[in-house]
């Protein structure tokens, strides 16, 4: 491109392999930095080995173990025990159980600015807070990075937000990112870069920005990228690794391809309501509801800030008796400086119960709130079912919020709370070095080692599926027809229950789309092949894979939808199904579930160099509906072969 250039077409024009900087284009970037956890690292690690990889190929790649780490039997401890064999066997480093949340520990430990990151996590994009290029992807594209291949995505547009004005009180981090929900929805920011800039960006340190770019996420956006300022630098500074600090603005007069702004001083509390975290209002609108827990922490709010903030209005005082205040440290090196600032006996004194480092309740691995009862969480989403109660009413707020409501037993404005004490805002006297914990890193080995471990497999692991070619013609029933902004969560669900059989996929099958409609699998199972017909944004949230695979084990070969979320969408063509949107939105109306749908020609469609337009007979009705896709050659090769992984086999 010509011209003066956003921070984030510098990071994406210096890593570019393939393709033109063309907003809807395929691109090719190189890829830095890789990161892993727990529940979908055990399928990356299987890939690589299918892959018949020796040794990563990235700069950096890191295993995280922090989202099943609830031991409530062998199944996850032995997942822990395969995935250190083959972070050793394959040269990454491993990050042990308890260390923290995969994303702040690596913007503590490994975050470099100027760099790109990609991850099996969609809050990958936290790390944009660094000045860093953070994508959150499907398993198998960071296997294939691993590996030294490019990720492919297609190319954003850049959407410049200025920030203006500072914070008011009682206000943070967490309600700028719900302000631009609250704007914009689920669905504002897909196919976008958001790029956040301006001089309010002066008042927010470098895990404020974390908390915004983490929940980008949530707005469907490809990545958030923050300029590398002296924010970044005294973040680094703190974390013993300024020499990591490498300077990152826009250029001056610079442009967007869409643009916004917010006036932060305009700002008020707000909260996501059930079951969405588009679904935000202002706090005084929900102020006086009764909620029976409260839980503090998360990737979504993961600095010592929002533990120190929480800590000091409860300070002296404690929670309300019919609530469970519950508190998840973010990494271990937080915790450690919760504990020697008092933050973690002020909280303690107050009532709360002080929980492992990782993510927890945020996946559904414990703090299931009781059914009937309202629950506010720090957390980034509250997709319903995700906390393990089938009919939860989770609320997302910031920890202002979160602590207002924990002494007060109703959800409660902070301001409000506040004049009702006659105290005014908590000034936090944070350190400027933090407690630095390398210890629970293990560094890669060196590779004569790497070449001699063998891989732990315990009984629960079991082996990637053989893919089978996509047929010329598909027919089937539509098993399923549902509505818009269907979650992975719901499509392959969490939970204490299900994320122990994360490297089970013929078990974790069990429990696809039960959330929806408990009887799908078996219906699968006896009617083979068979599609599914969606609304909107299908497969929003996580970038679990196994929302692709699973359903693929049961027979699913195509979903057809109004549009897809880009991760699940992506995940689909690497396993071999069919993703194809209806020409006219309103043919969705036209479906029944149980209708028999074929398709035709499919081979020829697919081999086509265009953007063809398919025929899908609905054989029940005597119908006929134009569907498209938007898939690349390499994407349409993929899906032909059955996979991503089957396709490199024949090649």
């Amino acid at each position: 491109m010509t011209g003066p250039r956003t921070a984030a077409h510098q990071l994406i024009e210096g890593h570019l392999q393939e393709g033109r900087m063309v907003p809807g284009e395929e691109i090719a970037l190189r890829v830095d930095q890789t990161l892993t956890q727990d529940a979908t690292g055990t399928l990356v690690m299987q890939e690589l080995e299918a892959l018949g990889l020796d040794r990563v190929r990235t700069e950096l790649s890191v295993q995280y173990v922090d989202h099943n780490i609830l031991q409530a039997d062998e199944r996850n401890a032995e997942d822990h025990l395969f995935l250190r064999s083959a972070a050793h066997r394959f040269g990454l480093w491993y990050s042990k159980p308890g260390n923290g949340v995969s994303h702040p520990t690596h913007m503590q430990r490994f975050g470099i600015p100027g760099k790109t990151l990609i991850g099996s996590d969609s809050h990958t994009c936290a790390a944009g807070a660094l000045g860093m290029l953070a994508i959150g992807t499907g398993g198998l594209d960071v296997a294939l990075a691993m590996a030294g291949e490019p990720l492919h995505l297609r190319m954003p547009q850049i959407w410049g937000i200025r920030l203006t004005g500072a914070l008011p009180d009682w206000v943070s981090a967490k309600d700028v990112i719900l302000e631009l929900l609250r704007r914009h929805g689920v669905k504002g920011g897909l196919g976008r870069i958001l790029e956040y800039h301006g001089p309010g960006l002066a008042g927010l340190s470098a895990m404020d920005r974390h908390v915004i770019a983490n929940m980008g996420a949530e707005l469907g956006a490809t990545a958030s990228v923050f300029p590398a300022d002296e924010a970044v630098r005294d973040f680094l500074r703190a974390e013993g690794r300024e020499e990591d600090y490498r300077p990152l603005v826009a250029e001056p007069g610079a442009g967007y391809e869409l643009t916004e702004e917010i006036d932060l001083a305009t700002l008020e509390p707000l909260i996501a309501m059930p079951t969405s975290p588009g679904n935000v209002v202002p706090v005084r609108e929900v102020d006086g509801t009764r909620i029976g827990q409260v839980v503090i922490g998360s990737s979504a709010n993961p600095g010592l800030r929002d533990y120190a903030v929480a800590a000091a209005m409860v300070k002296g005082r404690q929670t309300s008796g019919r609530v469970s205040f519950d508190v998840n440290p973010s990494s271990r090196e937080v915790l450690q400086d919760m504990t020697r600032t008092g933050v973690t006996f002020d909280l303690i004194a107050a009532g709360a119960r002080i929980h492992q480092a990782g993510c927890l309740g945020c996946i559904g691995m414990g703090q299931a709130p009781a059914s009937g009862r309202h629950s506010l969480r720090t957390f980034p989403r509250n997709f319903p079912g995700r906390s393990g109660t089938a009919d939860d009413s989770v609320w997302l707020c910031s920890p202002e919020t979160a602590a207002a409501s924990a002494l007060t037993g109703v959800i409660t404005d902070p301001r409000a709370w506040a004049l009702r004490e006659d105290v005014g805002p908590p000034r936090l006297d944070l350190p400027t070095e933090v407690s630095v914990n390398r210890e629970m890193l293990e560094p890669p080995l060196p590779p004569s080692r790497a070449a001699h471990v063998e891989l732990v497999r315990g009984p629960n692991i079991s082996a990637l599926p053989t893919l089978d070619p996509l047929p010329d013609e598909l027919a089937g029933p539509v098993l399923l027809k549902v509505g818009d902004d269907v979650s992975t969560d719901e499509i392959s669900p969490a939970g204490a229950q299900a994320l122990p059989y994360r490297s089970n996929l013929p078990r974790l099958a069990e429990f696809t789309l039960t959330r929806i409609d408990p009887g799908y699998p078996e219906r699968a199972r006896r009617a083979g092949t068979h599609l599914i017909v969606a609304g909107e944004n299908y497969g929003q949230g996580s970038s679990r894979e196994h929302a692709a695979i699973t359903p693929r084990l049961l027979g699913l070969r195509a979903v057809l939808a109004k549009s897809f979320a880009r991760i699940h969408w992506q995940n689909l063509a690497n396993f071999g199904v069919l993703a194809l949107e209806f020409a006219d939105p309103a043919d969705y109306g036209r479906i029944a579930q149980g209708d028999q749908l074929r398709l035709g020609g499919l081979h020829a469609a697919l081999e086509a160099d265009r953007e063809p337009q398919l025929l899908v007979s609905n054989v029940t009705k005597g119908e006929e509906y134009r569907v498209t896709h938007r898939l690349s050659g390499r994407q349409r090769s993929a899906v032909l072969a059955g996979g991503v992984i089957p396709a490199l086999a024949a090649r």
